[in-house]
């Protein structure tokens, strides 16, 4: 089932929790400094545990008959980054087939899966400063866009976004491929995106600027209550489609860098992002810093809509 299909018959979607940081903190495994996780599906122990992660998910949306979004490990998986670090672009193909195999090993069609794509920002995603123009990040991003689509991805999802002309470069990246994408802001405690640009214009000015809009927008690596829901305009949770949350509410500044878990109570956590379900229609929830497998079980455990 397609995307826009799963999000017309569906009112909750579910979206992965932590990945690479559970990996970190939960195993002795080192992560690669500048690709994370991906190399790791060509070692037996870190493929094994990785697909443990993963599968703690998929269960829990298995169990509940919803569907869930699970992306490939090609977060940073860009040209530049993967020649920098002696590879070619067999590690995204890889990446992709990885999560691939995994899908239709867990296949059931009462609990659909959706194979999503990751994009990760040029530069680091807590600062919009450094984010590149609209022209610059569509060239920067054509290159894994292009073969994220070969590898047959069933959408892009391009997450940590902290500036609206990196999200527009590469909408109009994506636009004409005709594959569904999601653009996924970082946005600030007053709801906006890191640029200071309120959310509701940041979508605007990407919906009316490419020929093929995204199929909707997400926010992730922000406090649920970021959002800031109850004050947005209509149009923006018209098409505000997901979320996936850090646990803590702490701001980006607090957050960046530390070395200690900062987790706010798993019940506010819940009740907020349940809220943005049930009141304002965001219909994809998931976790981001923080969260685990706990967090889905919460949301599947106190929702209204399953």
């Amino acid at each position: 089932m397609k995307l826009n299909k799963i999000l017309e018959n569906y009112p909750l979607i579910l979206a992965e929790c932590a990945i690479s940081e559970r990996v970190r903190r939960e195993t002795t495994i080192e992560l690669h400094p500048s690709l994370f996780l991906t190399p790791l599906i060509y070692d037996t122990q870190g493929a094994k545990i990785m697909a443990g992660i993963y599968g703690q998910y998929r269960v829990i949306a298995e169990e509940a008959s919803l569907p869930i979004l699970l992306c490939a490990p090609t977060w940073r998986i860009d040209q530049p980054r993967i020649e920098a670090a002696g590879y070619d672009d067999t590690l995204l193909f890889d990446a992709v087939r990885y999560m691939r195999d995994l899908h239709k090993k867990w296949y059931n069609p009462n609990s659909p899966l959706i194979l999503g794509g990751l994009l990760a920002p040029k530069n680091d995603c807590y600062s919009p400063h450094q984010a590149p123009d609209a022209e610059e990040a569509e060239k920067y991003h054509h290159w894994q866009i292009e073969r994220l689509i070969v590898s047959n991805v069933d959408c892009i999802v391009a997450q940590t976004i902290p500036a609206v002309s990196e999200g527009l470069g590469i909408a109009q990246a994506c636009s004409s491929t005709g594959t569904p994408y999601i653009i996924s802001f970082v946005t600030n405690p007053k709801g906006e995106v890191l640029d200071s640009t309120p959310l509701a214009e940041a979508i605007t000015t990407i919906d009316e600027n490419v020929s093929q809009p995204p199929l909707g927008y997400m926010v992730n690596c922000v406090y649920p209550t970021f959002v800031c829901a109850q004050s947005q305009p209509q149009q923006a949770l018209d098409r505000l489609i997901g979320i996936q949350a850090n646990s803590s509410s702490l701001d980006h500044e607090q957050l960046d860098g530390s070395a200690v878990l900062h987790q706010d109570d798993i019940e506010h956590w819940g009740d907020a992002m349940l809220l943005l379900n049930e009141k304002y229609g965001i219909q994809i929830l998931g976790g981001c810093c923080g969260t685990d497998d706990s967090y889905l079980h919460y949301l599947v455990e106190h929702c209204y809509s399953i």
